[in-house]
């Protein structure tokens, strides 16, 4: 075969350092404007970028070049020195350590995109904890609570 034919969708999630809240009104849509940038440039095409004070979701189509670990050590340390240059008050913005990743089903795409969109009335009944454990088991991902968060 003489090319490389890739069709990879991948639903990324990972919260601020602690949970803080940092991600307010009016850098929030900026913010989430820069990760897809970040995301474009990598060769992974953001599809949706969402979330909620604490934590972001990105749905993207990974590239055939770029591996999942890159584009988050990227995206993150990118975004990480972009938040802190944007205000005095942001000079202490960190995202936690880990990530989570799970594989969507070209069929589910739009679902996934509506609800990363739905995060703020999501968020209204669940925390990001309840959130991210419910991924956790929905994908049958084995994991240990006390290295789960940072």
């Amino acid at each position: 075969m003489g090319q490389s034919l890739v069709q990879n969708y991948v639903h990324i999630v990972f919260s601020t350092k602690h949970r803080t809240p940092w991600i307010q009104a009016p850098i929030e849509q900026e913010l989430h404007a820069y990760l897809a940038g970040t995301c474009k440039e990598l060769g992974c095409p953001a599809i949706k970028v969402g979330g909620y004070t604490d934590h972001i979701h990105i749905l993207c189509r990974l590239s055939s070049t770029t591996t999942l670990a890159q584009l988050l050590m990227k995206v993150k340390a990118n975004s990480s020195k972009w938040m802190k240059g944007k205000a005095p008050e942001l000079a202490g913005f960190g995202w936690q350590n880990g990530y989570g990743a799970f594989s969507v089903s070209a069929s589910l795409v739009d679902r996934v995109s509506a609800y990363i969109s739905d995060q703020h009335e999501h968020h209204c009944k669940k925390t990001f904890q309840q959130e991210y454990r419910i991924f956790l088991e929905k994908y049958n991902v084995a994991y240990d609570e006390k290295y789960v968060w940072d």
